[in-house]
């Protein structure tokens, strides 16, 4: 396994993230434990959860699960453990978002179903914004004084309001967002205009979410006769009719990518996240496996060396966003400065 800091902290973490979003709907506990299980066997130690996960009438259900797997014991001390809060949780007025009052239960309530007595990562899951950056700051410190918080990271955040948010921390001598979840893959590269710049320049790690898009980049072209889910009530998002209608669109792309990738004999679902690991920028792809086999797959995007004619290629297929700051440059778009552009 690879290692790197989460963003500019000192603390270590895995190059990829085990994400639990399918724990409970798609996966079953015992499905759950065993993918948890191999995860750190294989050196994966940074866990991705969040309260709102499970969908169980606001019972936190996958952080129940994770907890469960937490309290077999020997494990926890090695875990980077991360959730996040601002969803809606329960059906009152406050039962959502990031006050002072709400982030004082979130932390509660996961440190109870997690099974232990703090969270390494805690992390604001959508902008809140009917709640001051120095609310949200007073009662983040308060947590990390009292030592059941350790680093406060973002998700679903703009490039602005990391800034926003780290320059009102900054005023308050408080450290502020280490890390940033954001949707990033080839499928989607958005997060390229101004999120990514904007979170080298501040040394906020980038753990980006649905690095394969939701199965699109999975090889979504090739048969799928036997997928079927444990949990008869969960679906395989690449049959429902609106993945289908994508694929239609985009059958054209989606040929050329499944072929290049025929030509690199690897599986598109690893040279996808091979893609995201190699941008600067990217601490760890977060991989939401529904079984053994998916997690397994994912290890080999590790080893995996994309070549400078591999990536003019895939940007021939997946054209990047054109960077504002590159405009009055000689340099093209489709390459990123190196780390050592951006100081933090």
């Amino acid at each position: 396994m690879q290692y790197t800091n989460l963003g500019r902290t000192g603390l270590k973490v895995s190059r990829l993230c085990l994400g639990t979003m399918n724990f409970g709907p798609r996966a079953t506990e015992p499905e759950s434990f065993a993918i948890m299980d191999r995860a750190f066997e294989a050196g994966v130690q940074f866990f991705d959860t969040a309260d709102v996960y499970g969908w169980k009438d606001y019972e936190g259900y996958t952080e129940q699960i994770v907890g469960n797997w937490l309290a077999q014991g020997g494990r926890r001390d090695q875990i980077v453990l991360a959730t996040k809060f601002q969803g809606t949780m329960g059906t009152g007025v406050n039962d959502r978002g990031a006050s002072a009052k709400y982030i004082r239960r979130a932390v509660e309530s996961s440190l109870k179903r997690l099974r232990t007595d703090h969270l390494d990562l805690f992390q604001m899951h959508h902008v809140n914004r009917d709640t001051p950056w120095d609310e949200v700051w007073q009662a983040l410190e308060l947590l990390v004084q009292q030592g059941k918080i350790l680093y406060a990271g973002s998700s679903n955040h703009a490039g602005w309001h990391i800034v926003q948010a780290n320059e009102a921390a900054r005023r308050r001598n408080f450290l502020g967002y280490v890390s940033e979840q954001c949707k990033y893959s080839l499928a989607c590269r958005f997060a390229e205009l101004e999120l990514l710049p904007a979170c080298q320049a501040y040394g906020v790690g980038i753990l980006p979410y649905s690095p394969v898009d939701g199965g699109y980049l999975a090889g979504i072209l090739a048969p799928i006769a036997d997928q079927v889910c444990a949990n008869p009530k969960a679906t395989v998002r690449r049959q429902n009719a609106d993945a289908q209608k994508r694929v239609a669109a985009g059958r054209a792309q989606l040929e050329a990518w499944e072929g290049l990738c025929n030509e690199l004999g690897e599986k598109p679902s690893n040279v996808a996240l091979a893609w995201v690991l190699r941008h600067p920028a990217i601490t760890a792809p977060i991989v939401g496996p529904r079984n053994l086999e998916q997690f397994n797959d994912s290890l080999r995007s590790l080893e995996i060396k994309l070549s400078e004619e591999t990536l003019k290629q895939l940007d021939e297929i997946f054209p990047p966003v054109a960077l504002p700051h590159v405009f009055a440059t000689s340099k093209s778009p489709n390459r990123y400065e190196s780390p050592e552009a951006f100081a933090w």
